[in-house]
């Protein structure tokens, strides 16, 4: 059986992966969110340590130490630079840049429609509309924080590489947070410091909370539906 690691940044990413997976099973890694399933005639190995490319060197180091996946996989959310790509709509990068390096991407073999392009991968939230357009001007249609990290790791260790992700805000859309700077000691995402900031704002930083929630729940379930009919 062919054995997939699929490396996140939020366990809730993996939500609907995981709920249609059989043999689920907890890991004893030291991460974040470890699971092992089975799905599709292959093994997956989840893995959710948080986000930026420091956290996920460290899941897939662990990972590794334990198991010789068969393939490299960067799954979970991404903003859309394409103004066409529509919320839950499932994006599959032919190739990924951090700005330094480009990586190829392989496709995943499936009959479900998805968009393709170029991902970039940054280094922080990218908060605002005028930089989402800055960053589309050079090509890239999505963007996210940790999948440079695992095509990296993959061109290492000669692994195929994929990316796969399901598109959480829109290229006309912007956050009221800067949300790179509510990050804890740990590099995750401090729910106390969004809180907070909340508390301060509420009525313009809840709505968007609210909005982020919601979407969560849709591309989770988008993603989790492609992935269950596709093979790396």
């Amino acid at each position: 059986m062919r054995t997939v690691l699929l490396v996140a940044s939020e366990p809730g990413e993996l939500r609907g992966i995981l709920w249609r997976c059989t043999q689920v099973r907890r890991l004893d890694w030291p991460l974040w969110f470890a699971r092992s399933g089975e799905l599709n005639g292959q093994r997956l190995l989840a893995v959710a340590h948080g986000p930026g490319r420091k956290l996920a060197t460290e899941a897939l180091d662990a990972a590794l130490d334990r198991e010789r996946p068969d393939a490299l996989a960067s799954v979970g959310f991404c903003g859309a630079l394409d103004a066409s790509l529509a919320v839950g709509e499932v994006f599959v990068a032919t190739r990924v840049e951090d700005g330094s390096e480009a990586y190829e991407a392989a496709q995943p073999d499936t009959r479900r429609a998805f968009r393709s392009g170029a991902l970039i991968s940054t280094g922080h939230v990218v908060s605002s509309v005028a930089e989402k357009q800055r960053l589309g001007a050079g090509g890239a249609a999505a963007v996210e924080m940790e999948a440079a990290a695992v095509a990296s790791r993959a061109r290492l260790e000669s692994l195929p590489f994929y990316c796969v992700r399901a598109v959480l805000d829109l290229a006309s859309e912007g956050f009221t947070l800067d949300y790179s700077v509510l990050r804890g000691p740990d590099g995750r995402f401090s729910r106390a410091r969004i809180l907070r900031a909340a508390l301060a704002h509420p009525w313009l930083v809840a709505p968007e909370l609210m909005r982020l929630g919601r979407r969560g729940r849709i591309a989770a379930r988008a993603l989790g539906e492609f992935l269950a009919d596709c093979r790396f």
